[in-house]
């Protein structure tokens, strides 16, 4: 897994230990935890975590990029969109599946 640095890039000057521990803890030792969870597994888990909490913005969309990279496919993600709707409602699942379609149509 590449060294995450997203974290200090946007808020390294303004918010330092948020920073450090979104890209050392979060992303450097919970992601990195493969014997635990697959970084693909890891992925979904993210997805619908975000999608049922209604964080509906880029992060939701970098990590449906980072699903697709980590194996997921464009069926898969529908798959579980369509189920996580259910739960965590219609309109989410609307905004989610605008990010996928558009990630995923980089394919065709």
């Amino acid at each position: 897994m590449k060294k995450q640095t997203a974290g200090r890039d946007a808020l390294g000057e303004f918010a330092p230990k948020f920073a450090e521990l979104n890209d050392d803890v979060l992303f450097g030792e919970v992601w990195s935890r493969e014997d635990k969870l697959s970084p693909r597994d890891r992925s979904l888990v993210t997805v619908a975590a975000l999608m049922g909490s209604g964080i509906l913005d880029s992060s939701l969309k970098y990590h449906i990029m980072h699903a697709k990279e980590n194996g997921v496919t464009a069926e898969e993600m529908a798959e579980a969109i369509t189920h996580i709707a259910f739960y965590a409602g219609w309109p989410k699942a609307w905004a989610t599946f605008n990010y996928a379609k558009e990630i995923y149509a980089e394919d065709k």
